[in-house]
C-alpha cells in the first residue's frame, strides 16, 4: 500500500471541509460588512471616482468570491499530508483577517489612507498564499486569482477615492460626519 487514503476519502475530506468553511468564509465576510456601510452619510459625501461601479456589485462580487475562497481553503485544508500545508493555513488565515479589516477601517473609522494599506497588505500577502497554495494543491491557488485580481481593483478605487477627496471626505456638503471607533 503506497497511499494514506483512497481517492474516495480524499474526496469526502473536501467535502466536509468545504461545507464547514464555504459558509464559514461567507459569514466572516458579511459580518465584517457590517462594520460599515456605504449608507453612511460621510460616504455618501465623497466624490466618487468614474471607475467606481454601482454599489449592489459589491455584493454580488463578494459573494461570489467566498465561496471560491472557501471551496480554494477546502481543498488545501483537505490535502492530508501534504507538504506546507499548516504553514498555507496560517498564512491564509493571517491574510483574511487583514482582508477583513477593510471595510472597518474604510467605513467605519473613515480613514481611506489607512484602508489603503489594508488593502496593500491584502494584496501581497494574498499573492504569498496563492504562491504557497499553489505548492499544497495548485487548484485552490488558480481558485484564488479572481480574488487577487478584485483586491487589486479595490486598491486602485481607494486610491482613487483618496485622490477625489483630498480633505478625507471631512467637509461634506452637509458637515455631517458619521464615525464608529473601534
Amino acid at each position: 500500500m503506497n497511499f494514506l487514503a483512497s481517492k474516495a476519502q480524499l474526496r469526502a475530506s473536501f467535502i466536509r471541509w468545504a461545507l464547514f468553511l464555504v459558509p464559514l468564509i461567507v459569514l466572516l465576510g458579511f459580518a465584517a460588512g457590517q462594520l460599515g456601510s456605504p449608507q453612511t452619510v460621510w460616504f455618501q459625501n465623497l466624490t466618487k471616482p468614474a471607475i467606481f461601479p454601482p454599489t449592489m456589485w459589491f455584493g454580488i462580487v463578494w459573494s461570489i468570491l467566498y465561496v471560491m475562497i472557501g471551496l480554494s481553503l477546502a481543498l488545501v485544508v483537505s490535502a492530508w499530508g501534504a507538504h506546507g500545508r499548516g504553514f498555507a493555513i496560517i498564512v491564509f488565515a493571517l491574510h483574511f483577517i487583514g482582508n477583513l479589516a477593510w471595510t472597518a477601517v474604510f467605513f467605519g473609522m473613515q480613514n481611506m489612507t489607512a484602508a489603503l494599506g489594508v488593502l496593500i497588505y491584502a494584496v501581497v500577502s494574498l499573492a504569498v498564499v496563492i504562491a504557497i497554495f499553489w505548492r499544497v494543491r495548485r487548484s485552490a491557488a488558480l481558485l484564488l486569482l479572481p480574488y487577487l485580481a478584485w483586491v487589486m481593483f479595490a486598491s486602485v478605487l481607494n486610491y482613487q477615492f483618496i485622490a477625489e477627496n483630498p480633505d478625507g471626505g471631512e467637509n461634506g456638503d452637509d458637515g455631517a460626519i458619521e464615525r464608529i471607533e473601534l
